[in-house]
């Protein structure tokens, strides 16, 4: 459902602004103010979304727990909106996992992997639905087609043969997007994460219609970082552009979150600039000589799908810092008082900062949709804010990193700058079950002497769970906006003179867990 703006959209997003608002006027003791946002988001008796209004503030209470970073409450036993929110005041909260949840009593309970005839069904002379059957699973009744549950193995041959297409495949929306098989249901029906499974790509989160996964968010935390007295600067993923509407030109962008308190703002193109130097010189010095081939880092969901199911293979995946911690180290090293908050489309951003090594270098990660709902809070009018130059000239393959493709794209043509009688061969894949079949491949020798690319969602970065737009839309104002950069490939960015710094093992000590 990506590029459409929907009643569970809509839902988040006034919930993440009623968290914004309760942040930005916070006050010690305020914290049971929490109790009335699910009031705020769903006023009166009628129910708007639901069978009950108080079904739909209990869904929300949930959602506003998950968007403060708090965990799921226990049903089992009463505990008010506010149980445990202390958590989250503390200066050195972190987000804790599970990162994805369901909302049990939110969830629809539906039918998983199940043959369904429907009423397309003209009870046709030919039958071949019921010839095909291998498990004499279909019979005729009054000269319609019935499928018996408990003979059918659901191998699809009669849906194939249908010449109305009467017969469907049904199947849970958020387990056919999970790329991992991570979701299954439990003994009352719900859809269940197994979080040893789950990667954080965020994609059932995507594709629940009813609006019944959810994800935790630092709203709260970052927003109280920068009423504090340390400067707290925007790191913003290259997947920027266009994500707030037609309204907000990328040369207002740093001026619009200078508005919500940031003190500034850092493109995170330019940390992928410095990566694909880094991916460069790594694939040119170790492939093959070392490994058989060489995969892209900076997708994290991606890295942990293939560190989980491919160990060895993972192992040729590169070890150079992902764009995101490049772009908070640099801040750092010219503002070591100051915090980090990476703004961008991706869940799975949320995992890669809770590793120990990570903390240091990005304090918080909120994504497009949790910053809607901070403009929302503050009122910000786009048209009004000042427009200023375009951020701080990132090349135009940096940009393009927010698009799949463009991270093979970008080392390529870097290599290709630097040694041009070099040529690469590239293997990319977009989503976690063609990321699998990619990883399937280079198991077995296929892809020896390669540069892989793997995205976890479907059209890189712009298909992000907690993208706003739509996928095709964000790659046209991408590109429009890298027609402006000032610089076109890695090599001629003004920061590479850092990367030593940036990328020494030492820079900094990892945070206790």
């Amino acid at each position: 459902m990506r590029g459409i703006y929907t009643n569970v959209n809509d839902i988040r997003k006034r919930v993440y602004a009623e968290i914004a608002k309760l942040s930005y006027n916070y006050q010690p003791g305020d914290l049971a103010k929490m109790s009335q946002i699910p009031y705020n988001v769903i006023p009166g008796v009628v129910s708007t979304y639901r069978e009950s209004a108080f079904l739909e503030r209990a869904i929300v209470e949930e959602r506003a727990r998950l968007a403060m970073g708090l965990n799921v409450r226990s049903h089992e036993e009463y505990h008010d909106p506010a149980f445990d929110a202390y958590e989250a005041i503390k200066p050195e909260t972190y987000y804790k996992a599970p990162l994805i949840n369901v909302i049990k009593f939110a969830c629809h309970k539906c039918p998983d992997n199940t043959m369904l005839v429907t009423e397309a069904c003209q009870g046709c002379l030919a039958h071949p639905c019921r010839e095909v059957c291998p498990k004499d699973a279909i019979q005729i009744v009054n000269g319609r087609s019935v499928i018996d549950k408990e003979k059918c193995i659901k191998c699809g041959k009669c849906k194939d043969v249908c010449p109305y297409g009467a017969i469907l495949k049904q199947e849970r929306p958020c387990a056919k997007a999970c790329g991992m098989k991570a979701i299954t249901s439990d003994a009352e029906g719900c859809a269940e994460i197994n979080q040893e499974k789950c990667v954080s790509c965020g994609q059932c989160l995507t594709n629940c219609p009813f609006g019944a996964i959810a994800d935790k968010a630092q709203i709260f935390q970052t927003i109280q970082a920068i009423r504090s007295d340390v400067p707290v600067y925007a790191a913003i993923a290259p997947a920027v552009t266009g994500q707030f509407g037609p309204d907000l030109d990328h040369t207002q962008i740093r001026s619009a979150f200078r508005a919500l308190g940031f003190e500034d703002v850092v493109e995170v193109a330019i940390g992928a600039d410095l990566c694909t130097i880094q991916e460069a010189n790594d694939f040119l010095k170790e492939v093959p000589e070392e490994m058989p081939f060489m995969a892209t880092s900076c997708c994290p969901a991606w890295a942990m799908m293939a560190k989980k199911q491919f160990p060895e293979q993972a192992k040729c995946i590169s070890m150079a810092l992902t764009p995101m911690v490049l772009t908070g180290r640099m801040i750092k090293n010219k503002h070591p008082e100051a915090k980090v908050a990476f703004i961008g489309p991706c869940t799975a951003k949320k995992l890669e900062a809770m590793r120990r090594s990570i903390r240091s270098d990005i304090d918080f990660v909120l994504t497009f949709e949790e910053v809607q709902g901070m403009f929302e809070a503050k009122n910000i009018v786009f048209s009004d804010l000042e427009k200023t130059e375009s951020m701080h000239g990132a090349s135009a393959d940096g940009r393009g990193f927010a698009v799949a493709g463009g991270v093979a794209k970008a080392v390529v043509n870097y290599i290709q700058q630097e040694y041009p009688d070099k040529e690469i061969k590239i293997a990319s894949a977009e989503g976690l079950d063609n990321c699998r079949k990619l990883l399937t491949l280079a198991k077995a020798g296929k892809y020896n002497g390669y540069l892989l690319e793997g995205m976890a969602c479907p059209g890189g970065c712009i298909a992000g769970a907690s993208a706003n737009q739509p996928v095709a839309k964000t790659a046209k104002a991408i590109a429009n906006h890298q027609k402006v950069s000032t610089a076109q490939h890695a090599n001629e960015s003004n920061y590479k003179n850092i990367l030593d710094i940036l990328t020494e093992e030492d820079w900094t000590a990892p945070a206790e867990d």
